[in-house]
């Protein structure tokens, strides 16, 4: 392309003629090379030379041709029997290059134009009804790339880079992490399993079994392990941490059918004895290198014998009409009469020839499947988005659920929704009394390890979030899950002298190391402790009283501990906070006091504690002149540290953000600087959390090149290399905040 360049080629080969090549899908026609000093120097057609219709002219219009001389040279290098052609495929000669390996009956493909699945596997089909194996070599990204990557682990791809005056192939080896491993093609070498890499070894021994195809089952289904049976060595169903076992299915709807289910392997095997449903979750998994398939399970609950024996999966076991004898539940032994002389407890007996549902009567209900039936009926509401009642419940359940106490509810919510994992809503919280939740589910939550909920004051707010929550994970149809609501850490109690003093919390410093603003807390004096007491004492009491005595308990413990909080720097309204700093400890005693004695049925005051207007009114007048309460200020929070928090919520999610969608959208000046403080000189195992938010174009924010370097590491210069870079900081970003936590993939930038 240098007019220097052109002047020695010249002077070199002044005999040489040049043609528009038929093999670059040309015309045929002669060309001139055209010298220019003010451009780049070209070959154009003569006047008199046919139309020519090519349109690629790029130095890549003729890689195939390269492709082709240098698997000739492979071959008479390795001493290795081929045939090496180009072939048109519909948009000209260098769509593909085929290799035949004769000795091997092996065919190699070099696809260098672009096409979709259906056309990958009416080629498969073709190149193997030629008889022997087929390897795939891409030049392009797409879904038949990741189809073979996710059939064999691994796929090949071509490139080819200029060097002198000529373009060198080069074979990549691309693992399931979307890492490209290249090699010159010189040194790869050819086998009866067709091209290798010095890569590709090292991929076929790390890589784990292709992942069967899953599809949902509507409408649940119901099933019973065979005895005795054994799942087939070497099954691709076969996953660490789980039970797979044979079994006779039956999917709502359809008849039996003898296959294999996996089941969680956190537990036992179930007995074989029994028949279980599925109602959610389940899925038909399908290898389609083996043909075969399975189902896959991560609940279920055993049925009794009425319903076990509806499903045609189960028969009551027969007795003896001579004897009478207790009839057990599927799987249990029978009950044998006892020796005369022995001193046991009368056994209960039924006729020889019980019914359906006096079998089911005798079926017992173990602490474990009462907290499956009680999660299945609490998943229920939420399809229909409403709340429920402990009474529903146990209409729903069974009458073994209203014979629970207090702490057998806790437990059994405690097994329902253990453990706490953040994209998947707290079912306790649809559970409502008198319509609000249920005194004892700061409890459930404390023990479930939701942070400050021991002492928050803003429970009913956290379970109204977490039942919008549910409703939009099981309602029909399906939406977006809101974020779950963080409770803040309220003031405890610390016990100190009678005597006033002044405490202070240290300023918290945030994820980029600045400090926030705080305030200092009120006088813990006497009255401010007795407040808390009251508090305690009424909430004690909640739990006995009636609907009607529970409004007022209920509208004095929420205003004291927002009263509380306000003293701790909780962020409220303007109007709010004005109204709050007017209130003395000692008229939210006297308020508080005065509902205790209402609440425990004993003599009231003669008169009611002043309302909070006229208490404003009676500080206001005994203050000194020119003298004012100011509200105090609320704490400051830090803007990377809020960022932080949004963006680990996203992560949670296993989602993206708009930058439109952040605090002040991507027109806000400072979002550049808090991404770069956000993602600053970040160790290697913390993920770029920059990356999970979107550009105007869907892509990577236009300043993603300098968060990379704000943060220590390698800026890339291609936009191919920095979008792979952008999704796989995703994928770790995703992998870290998963609930629980995933291995990391490697990151794909060094640092600088």
């Amino acid at each position: 392309m240098d007019v220097h360049d052109l002047d020695l080629w010249r002077k070199a080969h002044p005999t040489y003629t040049y043609w528009c090549g038929l093999q670059l899908d040309g015309c045929g026609g002669e060309l001139s090379g055209r010298r220019y000093t003010s451009k780049v120097c070209h070959f154009a057609h003569h006047p008199s030379a046919p139309v020519c219709r090519r349109k690629a002219n790029g130095e890549s219009s003729a890689d195939h041709l390269f492709i082709k001389q240098g698997m000739r040279r492979l071959l008479d290098r390795r001493e290795v029997r081929g045939e090496v052609r180009t072939r048109d495929l519909g948009t000209g000669p260098g769509d593909a290059v085929d290799v035949h390996l004769v000795g091997s009956h092996r065919r190699l493909r070099f696809q260098l134009s672009t096409f979709d699945y259906r056309a990958w596997r009416r080629a498969e089909d073709e190149l193997a009804a030629e008889g022997g194996g087929v390897d795939w070599i891409l030049a392009t990204d797409g879904p038949v790339l990741q189809q073979i990557v996710s059939r064999q682990g691994y796929c090949l791809r071509v490139r080819c880079e200029t060097a002198g005056g000529e373009r060198r192939v080069h074979i990549g080896a691309e693992a399931r992490d979307r890492t490209v491993a290249w090699a010159p093609l010189e040194d790869c070498s050819l086998t009866s399993s067709g091209i290798v890499t010095p890569h590709v070894e090292r991929i076929r021994l790390s890589r784990s079994r292709p992942e069967p195809l899953a599809f949902p089952i509507q409408g649940g289904s119901v099933f019973a392990l065979v005895p005795g049976a054994a799942a087939p060595v070497g099954s691709p169903f076969e996953e660490e941490g789980r039970h797979l076992l044979v079994a006779d299915v039956k999917p709502m709807g359809s008849p039996i059918a003898r296959t294999l289910i996996s089941l969680p392997g956190d537990t036992e095997a179930p007995p074989a004895e029994h028949v279980y449903k599925v109602s959610e979750g389940a899925r038909i998994l399908l290898a389609e290198s083996a043909g075969t398939w399975a189902v896959l399970a991560d609940r279920y609950v055993r049925l009794n014998a009425h319903e076990a024996q509806r499903t045609g999966l189960w028969t009551p076991p027969s007795v003896d009409g001579s004897e009478a004898v207790t009839v057990p539940a599927p799987g249990l032994p029978p009950v044998r009469p006892m020796r005369q002389g022995a001193v046991t407890a009368p056994v209960q007996t039924v006729p020889s020839q019980p019914t359906a549902e006096a079998a089911a009567a005798h079926v017992p209900v173990s602490h474990p499947e009462l907290a499956i039936a009680l999660r299945e009926a609490l998943v229920q509401r939420a399809r229909l988005c409403s709340p429920v009642t402990w009474d529903m419940l146990v209409e729903a359940v069974g009458p073994r659920l209203a014979a629970c106490t207090t702490e057998a509810r806790i437990s059994l919510l405690l097994e329902v929704d253990r453990p706490l994992w953040e994209n998947v809503p707290v079912l306790s919280a649809l559970i409502q009394e008198n319509g609000v939740p249920l005194p004892y589910l700061s409890s459930v939550l404390f023990q479930l390890g939701v942070p400050h909920s021991d002492t928050s004051s803003q429970i009913k707010r956290w379970a109204a979030v977490e039942t919008e929550r549910a409703f939009a994970v099981y309602g029909l149809p399906t939406r977006p899950m809101p974020p779950r609501y963080l409770l803040r850490p309220e003031r405890p109690v610390v016990p100190e002298p009678e005597a006033a003093v002044v405490v202070r919390r240290p300023a918290a410093k945030s994820v980029s190391k600045r400090k926030r603003t705080g305030r200092a807390a009120i006088r813990d004096t006497s009255a401010v402790r007795r407040v808390r007491v009251l508090v305690r004492e009424l909430n004690k009491l909640l739990g006995g009283l009636g609907r009607a005595a529970r409004g007022p308990v209920i509208k004095a413990v929420d205003g004291a501990n927002v009263w509380l909080a306000f003293q701790e720097g909780a962020e409220l309204p303007l109007e709010e906070r004005r109204r709050l700093a007017m209130q003395t400890p000692e008229f939210v005693v006297d308020l508080l006091e005065y509902t205790l004695q209402v609440a425990e049925g004993g003599p009231a005051p003669a008169q009611r504690p002043e309302s909070h207007k006229v208490e404003g009114q009676r500080m206001a007048e005994s203050a000194p002149p020119k003298q004012h309460v100011k509200p105090p200020t609320p704490a400051v929070q830090d803007p990377v540290e809020r960022l932080t928090r949004q963006l680990i919520a996203v992560a949670a999610r296993g989602q993206t953000v708009p930058a439109a969608l952040l605090g002040g959208g991507r027109k806000q000046p400072g979002l550049r600087s808090l991404l770069e403080a956000l993602d600053g000189h970040i160790p290697p195992d913390v993920p770029v959390l920059s990356a999970l938010v979107l550009g105007p174009d869907g892509g990577p924010v236009p300043f993603f090149r300098d968060i990379l370097k704000a943060g220590g590491l390698a800026v890339p210069r291609t936009d191919e290399a920095l979008l792979k870079i952008w999704h796989r900081e995703q994928e770790r970003a995703h992998a870290a905040y998963a609930n629980p936590p995933q291995e990391l993939p490697p990151r794909l930038v060094p640092p600088r």
